[in-house]
């Protein structure tokens, strides 16, 4: 499991380097996000890399792996959004928004360490695909729990769905990694 820690632990500082710039370029807008609008954001982007995958082509220069770092990032910021709510404008410097962003990382890495010890890395033997898949099923899930007003009678809240997204991204990405460095070592 060290071998997993380490590859999550590189593909989360690819991940952050990627949100620190953005903060610098855009600032905190995305605290104007309601939770609902940040599922949507994390849809467009799971459902973008089902099309790739089942029609084999991208007609826009930016493959795979950038939506999944974007669904990892968007899912940081949902955390972010349903701890703190929306603002009516950004109200928030870029070293708090880091200063969170590590925090919310932190507590999905908690939970991914958790479910792999349970699961012995299963995910290491899944499809890619499958990653989508679960990711798309998720955010299902958040959407009806949303359109529920936030209520459940006995399934995790929408927090633990946006782990669950972060985490399959991160896998995917590992798997990313590991097929471009199988292709170089060859």
């Amino acid at each position: 499991m060290v071998k997993t820690e380490e590859q999550f632990d590189k593909v989360i500082a690819d991940c952050r380097d990627i949100y620190t710039k953005k903060l610098h370029d855009y600032g905190t807008a995305w605290r104007i996000m309601r939770p609902c609008s940040i599922t949507d954001q994390i849809y467009i982007k799971a459902n973008r890399i089902r099309s790739i995958e089942t029609k084999k082509e991208a007609l826009i220069d930016e493959g795979i792996r950038s939506e999944l770092i974007g669904i990892v990032n968007y899912g940081i910021i949902g955390l972010i959004q349903l701890d703190l709510g929306a603002a009516d404008e950004v109200d928030m410097d870029p070293n708090r928004a880091t200063q969170l962003y590590d925090e919310y990382m932190d507590k999905t890495r908690t939970l991914m360490l958790a479910k792999n010890h349970d699961y012995d890395e299963a995910w290491r033997s899944m499809r890619t695909t499958s990653y989508t898949d679960l990711i798309l099923m998720k955010l299902c899930r958040t959407k009806q729990i949303e359109d529920n007003c936030n209520k459940t009678l006995i399934s995790e809240g929408i927090d633990a769905n946006y782990m669950d997204m972060i985490n399959y991204s991160v896998f995917g990405l590992i798997k990313i990694d590991e097929a471009e460095k199988a292709k170089k070592d060859k």
